[in-house]
């Protein structure tokens, strides 16, 4: 289906919709998005690399923690230290399907960076210091999360075609 042929009895699913098409009828454009989709690969390779440094952030992390006094014991500024980073690696991986699925249907999937966006809040949440931050921040953050949540909720409910007007 043409988008140029759409009218308002007809539906856009996302499968079809395309942000950077690969075919385009000025040359110019279709050389740039070419170089866009470059570097939208380089930035999966990135991904990847960093994905595999939390990795091994995380297993330094825990060898240090259990090696060092207490021997083999975690306290709890440890675990959340460690959860931390788990989470951290977590979220590069949802960032990394981001990506793939950009670059395997050149559609930015709003509901997959929503969730992103509310796991990475929620791993901020895990590690706040609650000493150290002020009301405000925790009452700020607590905003982003009933709006992401909303957010991902509305988006959740209408998860068929888009109607075009």
């Amino acid at each position: 289906m043409n988008k140029q042929n759409i009218s308002s009895k007809h539906y856009l699913s996302d499968q079809q919709h395309e942000e950077l098409p690969t075919e385009h009828e000025d040359q110019y454009i279709k050389f740039l998005h070419g170089i866009i989709h470059f570097a939208v690969r380089v930035l999966a390779f990135l991904m990847v690399l960093l994905i595999l440094w939390g990795v091994a952030d995380v297993v330094l992390i825990l060898y240090q923690r259990l090696l060092s006094p207490p021997f083999m014991l975690l306290k709890i500024e440890d675990i959340v230290t460690t959860f931390g980073a788990f989470l951290a690696v977590l979220i590069a991986i949802e960032i990394f399907i981001n990506i793939t699925v950009y670059i395997r249907r050149d559609v930015l999937p709003i509901k997959l960076v929503i969730a992103t966006a509310l796991m990475a809040i929620a791993r901020k949440v895990i590690i706040f210091q609650f000493n150290d931050i002020s009301a405000l921040h925790v009452f700020a953050t607590a905003a982003v999360i009933v709006a992401l949540g909303i957010t991902y909720w509305l988006i959740s409910r209408n998860d068929g075609p888009i109607k075009i007007n």
